[in-house]
């Protein structure tokens, strides 16, 4: 999947474009010992990927969806590149030196670099590794960021523990999020999960304030919890 993602962007590229994406794919296949190299490219992604087109993007983000990744129509031009250059860093050292150097990247990047990271979790090997970063990430005042993991978006919902998940399917309540956007939430809900969202609900009502029309989702616990 990812020397067929890396050829596919670097066959859209412009000849210019296409020479830096070579370097960018080099550093990331170099770490360890490239991670400078790596960032700096990472960062360059927003300004280099404007020139993939449209159809290209959305091919590409059909083909990260089917690996496993966020779905097809949250994938941007920087996203694409920015989860090739993770695979392909992925793909040289996939033991012990991955979580830092992702982590490092997520720490260190701006929003739209954390955007990309954590659409792409679920691709790395072994994501379970990756729990911590994204428990991190729930607790983001970025909308942006947290809908990045929280929507559309399978980690959460194959790899967050129970209570780590219900904190983060709260917090999508607290802050406006449509709750049919959470991947897996069906097979995800739990009593415990229900009780919360019912006694935020019942507190909600005492104080006449409005209650999320999609709260219903999870204040009762899946069929096979009852």
């Amino acid at each position: 999947m990812l020397a067929e993602l890396a050829t596919f962007l670097g066959d859209a590229f412009p000849e210019a474009e296409r020479r830096w994406y070579s370097q960018a794919l080099s550093a990331a296949r170099a770490v360890p010992g490239s991670e400078r190299a790596l960032a700096v490219a990472f960062a360059g992604a927003g300004r280099r990927s404007r020139m993939l087109g449209g159809a290209t993007v959305v091919e590409a983000g059909r083909r990260l969806a089917a690996a496993g990744g966020a779905s097809a129509d949250c994938w941007k031009a920087p996203d694409l590149v920015r989860s090739s250059l993770l695979l392909a860093a992925a793909r040289s050292c996939p033991g012990d030196p991955l979580p830092p150097l992702v982590e490092g990247l997520f720490v260190r990047g701006d929003n739209a670099e954390r955007i990309a990271i954590l659409m792409s979790l679920a691709l790395l090997p072994d994501p379970a590794r990756f729990a911590d970063l994204a428990v991190e990430a729930c607790r983001t005042n970025v909308q942006d960021v947290f809908e990045a993991l929280a929507c559309e978006n399978p980690y959460p919902g194959l790899y967050l523990n129970e209570a780590c998940f219900n904190q983060m399917v709260l917090k999508a309540v607290f802050v406006g999020v449509e709750l049919g956007r959470i991947n897996g939430l069906g097979k995800r809900r739990n009593r415990e999960l229900a009780r919360m969202a019912g006694a935020y609900a019942s507190e909600r009502r005492r104080a006449g304030r409005s209650v999320p029309g999609d709260i219903g989702l999870i204040t009762q616990p899946a069929e096979e919890d009852r």
